[in-house]
């Protein structure tokens, strides 16, 4: 039986995911065009339109509210076509398998890692897959709960830290968090810090830089948009895009002022 705690995270957690009416979203690509560019291994951000989204997008100061993992296809569940997975991690149902129907609708960016072989990719996939079943972490459903009314006036060095207070538990996990650990776990940089370290190969007292990996709990989605090692990916650039073939109305829209 669930813990009255265990209920009242996930009324609190559809609550959140509930959409805001007043929204209007203006999808910034073709599905078929997005579906033919991805590759397992992709991180797909989402400019979500929930409670929880509003929440996310101003603490960090961001388009993006969620991040899911594409881990490549399958035959549908319905025995039919073969149809596009991904991994997320979600406010009310936890870590997750879906469809891209999740994402359709709203606004998105392809961000790919690069130069991880195939064996990379695939301890990538196995990562999250493991992972699948996993709780969403009930306190940052607290703490973005607390943060959403009113939205307050937070300076913005203190945004970061708003969102880096998960309960640590290794079964929950909120969605940049775990696909965070999933490229940590190949050692892939994300937005890593910097140290000085020994460097006796070279003379005694030499010191070299060395990547050092940052708490987990630390990254948010707009940090693979930022991150330097993962390249944006824009399907009507890459299915092939000439701008000499796009028609033009001779209409000039004009300005309400």
């Amino acid at each position: 039986m669930q813990s009255l705690l265990q209920r009242v995270g996930y009324w609190l957690g559809c609550w959140l995911s509930c959409p805001r009416p007043q929204y209007v979203s203006s999808p910034n690509y073709q599905p078929r065009s997005l579906l033919k560019c991805l590759r397992p291994g992709d991180i797909l951000l989402v400019e979500g339109t929930s409670r929880v989204s509003t929440a996310i997008k101003y603490l960090t100061q961001s388009s993006w509210s969620h991040a899911a993992l594409y881990v490549g296809e399958a035959e549908a569940r319905d025995g039919g076509n073969t149809e596009k997975y991904f991994v997320e991690a979600d406010l009310s149902e936890g870590v997750r398998i879906v469809g891209f129907e999740e994402y359709q609708g709203y606004n998105l960016r392809i961000c790919r890692p690069v130069g991880l072989n195939e064996k990379d990719i695939d301890d990538l996939i196995r990562f999250v897959y493991q992972r699948v079943g996993y709780q969403y972490d009930l306190r940052n459903i607290i703490d973005l709960a607390r943060y959403l009314l009113p939205l307050p006036p937070v300076p913005s060095h203190w945004r970061r830290g708003m969102l880096s207070l998960g309960s640590g538990d290794p079964t929950r996990a909120i969605c940049s968090t775990l696909l965070a650990q999933a490229f940590q776990s190949v050692r892939y940089p994300i937005l890593p810090d910097w140290e000085w370290a020994e460097d006796e190969l070279r003379c005694q007292g030499c010191k070299k830089q060395v990547l050092k990996k940052r708490n987990y709990t630390l990254f948010t989605p707009r940090d693979f948009d930022f991150s330097p090692y993962f390249l944006i990916v824009k399907p009507t650039l890459e299915t092939g895009f000439d701008p000499h073939a796009l028609l033009w109305s001779e209409n000039i829209e004009s300005s309400d002022r």
